[in-house]
């Protein structure tokens, strides 16, 4: 009777919010958090992509640049948490930017964040399989020395990873709450497996702890500051992508209360796990970061092989990463389909109102997921012309999405911080104002730095395509605007009714926050 309540209320909050709940509320606290972990997964991610740093600062990046993104990325967490707690919506950035906003700028600054969001989440799906294709290629390098990798060996295990994630997406909806538990699971045994196993079996050779924390190595040609800070591309993409929550948020009971917290709770256990991790892996790395980076086997199934002296068992190890990066793919593209969902539910869409639709039978927005699907593809197409292509779709997935969350968070604040309503998270408001200004400050200085090419001199083959990508975003998102945009999208609902703080309110047993909450909504709507 109880989860009953909980659920007639969060409807009740959507419906106030101009949405009908038409997805199911079938994800758990666990299974959500096991969604939003997945789609971090940190310590395989930041594993997979040491390619990204070692280059960049050498240790020093690795660690270091960890620590920096963690805490910039838990603070930006922590501020979108009150959006989510005020108004928990798949829609998520471009619905918070709609409700906060100027109302002459509502209808444009809201279509640019949700262009902005759907694009970076499109380009996050393409993350884990080009990552899951370098480890795999890898392995072969290591049976076969006479094997040469070719860019269309590495794109057809990239489908291979899409298409499977799309299956699972498609048939197996009703079961997406179980693969997300089975997904926080496997990574965290993964985590602890390997860690152990490579701590035992280098034993005592391990590289020194000067090694592991104050190396720094430059092969970039650009200048030491900026090496090092390009290396927090690493950290960024280990970390990010836990807006998810807002956008399954409509399938979770008691939304306003459990999603901010689940938010936060994620990269907290991504900064932790990825710490360790990370750390393990410099201590049984060899100490010899010019050959980690130079080596075939790319730097992950280098520093296994090395640690444990098998070819057998390092594969057996790598399994645990590849099965997650699947896991990764199979989220990222459920949450990537449920933005794209929402953003046409509100009309920001070519044909809005065909990927608006929910499937009857399976449950979910299908023609969304199928146009993530298809898109990922094209998008990946891109690898089969650039050898730089990866570190181009992993700099566009960052960018875009830190951009979607520094946009709610800087209007909120060019506002006074007085635009949101009474919440179920709050934060103090000394932190908050700190927490806010770090992360657009942070948002502000990776947006640039990811945009650089990864090494110098440039050339067209190591050229930093990412800009190419948003070049094309712009163009398509700029003409439909003036085609359809201008005229006919109005952005989310923002008039947020009584019956919404009351809804909030009842649901958390409140009565004193109660009669504030009536209070602050009547006043607003006699304003």
């Amino acid at each position: 009777m109880h989860s009953l309540e909980k659920s007639t209320a969060d409807e009740l909050q959507l419906e106030a919010l101009g949405h009908k709940g038409e997805l199911q509320r079938n994800f758990s606290f666990l299974s959500m958090l096991g969604l939003a972990f997945a789609i971090l997964n940190s310590w395989t991610a930041l594993s997979a992509s040491l390619s990204l740093a070692l280059p960049s600062g050498g240790s020093t990046s690795v660690i270091w640049g960890l620590i920096t993104a963690g805490i910039c990325n838990l603070c930006l967490a922590a501020s979108l948490a009150e959006f989510l707690s005020a108004y928990p919506t798949a829609g998520g950035q471009y619905h918070w930017v709609a409700v906060i906003s100027w109302k002459r700028w509502v209808p444009l600054l809201s279509w640019i964040t949700g262009w902005i969001n759907v694009s970076g989440w499109i380009a996050l799906v393409a993350s884990g399989g080009l990552l899951g294709s370098q480890l795999i290629v890898g392995v072969i390098s290591m049976y076969s020395p006479s094997y040469t990798p070719e860019r269309w060996h590495q794109f057809l295990i990239y489908i291979g990873y899409t298409l499977a994630a799309f299956l699972i997406n498609a048939f197996m909806n009703d079961l997406l709450p179980y693969v997300n538990k089975a997904a926080i699971t496997w990574s965290i045994t993964g985590f602890i497996v390997i860690s152990i196993t490579v701590l035992a079996c280098a034993s005592p050779d391990y590289a020194s702890g000067d090694y592991v924390f104050r190396q720094f190595i430059n092969e970039t040609g650009w200048p030491d500051g900026i090496a090092w800070l390009l290396g927090l591309l690493q950290g960024g993409l280990g970390l990010t992508g836990y807006d998810a929550v807002a956008h399954m948020i409509e399938e979770i009971p008691n939304a306003s209360s459990e999603g901010p917290k689940i938010m936060i709770y994620c990269v907290v256990i991504g900064m932790f796990t990825g710490f360790i991790f990370l750390t393990c892996l410099l201590f049984v790395s060899g100490g010899n970061t010019e050959e980690i980076i130079a080596s075939p086997l790319g730097p992950l199934l280098y520093i296994l092989h090395n640690a444990t002296n098998s070819r057998a068992g390092s594969v057996c190890l790598l399994m645990f990463p590849l099965i997650c990066l699947l896991f990764a793919t199979t989220s990222i593209m459920t949450t990537s389909s449920r933005m794209t969902y929402a953003f046409a539910r509100d009309g920001g869409l070519p044909a809005s109102k065909f990927f608006a639709k929910v499937h009857k039978r399976l449950g979910q927005p299908l023609n969304s997921l199928i146009l993530t699907t298809v898109l990922t593809v094209i998008f990946g197409c891109i690898f089969l012309g650039s050898s730089s292509a990866f570190n181009a779709i992993i700099s566009a997935s960052v960018v875009a999405l830190g951009v979607s969350y520094a946009i709610p968070v800087a209007i909120n604040c060019l506002r006074g911080r007085k635009m949101l309503p009474p919440r179920a998270f709050t934060l103090p408001t000394w932190f908050a104002w700190f927490a806010n200004l770090l992360g657009i400050a942070y948002v502000i200085v990776t947006t640039v730095l990811f945009v650089f090419p990864p090494e110098l001199p440039v050339t067209g083959s190591n050229m930093n395509y990412c800009i190419v990508a948003f070049a094309i975003i712009i163009f398509i998102s700029t003409i439909q605007w003036f085609i359809d945009g201008r005229k006919n999208f109005t952005g989310p609902r923002s008039d947020l009714g009584l019956e919404v703080l009351v809804a909030v309110q009842e649901d958390q047993g409140n009565s004193e926050a109660r009669v504030g909450a009536k209070k602050s909504a009547e006043e607003g709507l006699q304003v």
